[in-house]
């Protein structure tokens, strides 16, 4: 994932964080920073999105690393 990939990436997890979203990495609580770092960096893993949800509404989004 090139920089712009990062940057779409980002921008996209900062409006998550606006709407009072957790954002987890590897189950520690993280911003929209720090996963997007973590996941252009690493690019030789892979993350997968994990959506929470309670009753309906979106309350929580993590990123865990798949092997």
């Amino acid at each position: 994932m090139g920089n712009y990939g990062k940057l779409r990436l980002l921008i996209e997890l900062q409006k998550i964080e606006q709407k009072g979203i957790a954002l987890c990495l590897e189950g520690i609580p993280s911003n929209s920073s720090g996963i997007a770092d973590a996941v252009c960096v690493n690019e030789e893993n892979a993350y997968m999105r994990d959506y929470i949800y309670d009753q309906g509404v979106l309350t929580e989004l993590r990123f865990d690393r798949v092997c």
